[in-house]
């Protein structure tokens, strides 16, 4: 199945010039031939092709329907980006495809990027969401420093990972909440004194994970699972 997005689904769907050209000439698609389309939000469309224009391909809609979330938890992660952006940008195209809710780029202490282009994140998330066939799209928030992220309220358990010595917990073992809040930050890990304002009243508990993201492949996914088979059953 291919699938469009569609930020505000109308009776008349009217392609971009890009999606028009890869609709009629890349995958051959004439007038009466059927689209499928999300809007992100867990709506799923089908449009059939009234004018198969290269440039201006229109659309109608002709059914539509609410798919469900794949998981009963919502999972912020909160992470601080990569000096090398490629391994943040496969880290957003893992957590479309695996199902995190929401993004915070969190700015540290030891931050060696502090700048991330929002609209290119933006577009890496929707790719992945079209190729693999899911139905909501990551939240992505503008970048701020951890301590001004930590100001904020969030219901539900949270998280910080870090390389520091001390008593932790196994999320595998954590009876973890539906909403669930985990920060993770940048190759230097979190500094000191980050650590100690994020346990501070008990904002987050410490969790047993190195806070490197080239360690990420696996984290990722363990965090994933943890979640999932904690809000399972």
């Amino acid at each position: 199945m291919q699938l469009f997005y569609i930020e505000h689904p109308e009776n008349e769907i009217i392609l971009s010039a890009e999606e028009s050209k890869h609709a009629t000439k890349v995958l051959r698609k004439k007038e009466d031939d059927i689209l499928n389309f999300t809007d992100g939000k867990g709506g799923f469309y089908k449009a059939e092709i009234t004018v198969a224009d290269s440039r201006k391909c229109r659309l109608q809609i002709v059914s539509s329907e609410q798919k469900e979330k794949q998981h009963n938890y919502y999972l912020h992660i909160a992470i601080a980006p990569t000096k090398n952006m490629d391994r943040f940008e496969w880290f957003l195209e893992k957590a479309t495809e695996i199902g995190i809710d929401e993004i915070t780029p969190i700015i540290c202490e030891h931050s060696e990027r502090k700048i991330i282009k929002k609209e290119r994140c933006n577009r890496i998330l929707l790719s992945a969401m079209k190729q693999s066939l899911k139905f909501y799209l990551p939240k992505l928030n503008e970048a701020i420093t951890l301590k001004d992220f930590l100001k904020q309220d969030f219901e539900g358990n949270k998280y910080i990972a870090h390389c520091e010595e001390g008593n932790k917990t196994e999320l595998r073992v954590e009876n973890i909440e539906p909403r669930t809040l985990i920060l993770i930050g940048p190759e230097g890990d979190f500094s000191t004194s980050e650590i100690e304002i994020a346990l501070q009243d008990n904002a987050a508990k410490k969790q047993d994970a190195a806070a490197r993201l080239e360690q990420g492949r696996e984290q990722v996914n363990q965090l994933m699972q943890a979640v999932s088979k904690s809000n399972s059953g």
